[in-house]
């Protein structure tokens, strides 16, 4: 089994319940092809908070992520307005959740999808090395996390318009876990050194200024 992740960009005038309406109508659609076998979609539905620890991206976003036995779309995803690219990845869950609610509805709680590219003073080895054996760890450790998608690209496409080396999809249970610093990074005895080294954890394996976090919801449109 295959899995492709398709990134897909809301325009200005787009309003983000169009965009929504947009992005589950072309998932949907894929989930007819008997070679997707998972089709689950990831996107921004509002503008982030205007003032959180987490340092939100404001643009409209989407993930479509398709499990599949040689499915083959890229040519006609190309053609759809927003296409940033598509992405090849190796997929892991350090930590899952239980699905109990039907296709088409929203994954309680909120996601925090991050999309962001490897340290370029390191080598691949390390960046992975990293990112796994560090990070992953310390983010199970510190955040209230429900569920963590780990997926790393190994794979582009032809015409992909951006570039990333990872994709991460991280569930909280409820919008407060992941939105109030002190539920998401510690008590008040702990937050400022939790905070810290989050921080230097992240930039020891990833580049941190070209990092982007979106506040988002997940829809499993077929499971």
């Amino acid at each position: 089994m295959k899995k492709t992740i398709y990134l897909l960009r809301g325009s200005k005038t787009e309003t983000y319940a169009d965009f929504k309406k947009r992005i589950l109508h072309l998932a949907t659609s894929f989930a007819t092809d008997p070679k997707a076998h998972k089709v689950r979609v990831v996107l921004t539905e509002k503008e982030p908070p205007m003032l959180s620890v987490i340092p939100f991206k404001k643009r409209k976003i989407a993930s479509i992520s398709i499990e599949h036995s040689n499915w083959k779309q890229d040519i006609r995803i190309e053609n759809i307005d927003g296409f940033a690219g598509s992405f090849e990845v190796t997929e892991a869950l350090p930590v899952a959740y239980t699905k109990d609610w039907k296709d088409g509805l929203p994954t309680p709680g909120v996601c925090l999808l991050t999309l962001f590219r490897q340290k370029r003073s390191i080598d691949h080895d390390t960046f992975i090395d990293r990112w796994h054996n560090s990070h992953t760890p310390l983010s199970l450790k510190l955040h209230p996390l429900w569920n963590y998608n780990r997926n790393v690209v190994v794979g582009r496409g032809p015409n992909n318009l951006e570039s990333w080396d990872g994709i991460v999809e991280e569930h909280c249970r409820t919008s407060e876990d992941l939105l109030n610093p002190f539920r998401f990074f510690g008590d008040a005895l702990h937050i400022i050194p939790n905070m810290l080294s989050v921080y230097r954890d992240t930039k020891s394996f990833l580049d941190y200024g070209s990092i982007e976090p979106y506040l988002a919801m997940e829809y499993h449109i077929k499971s």
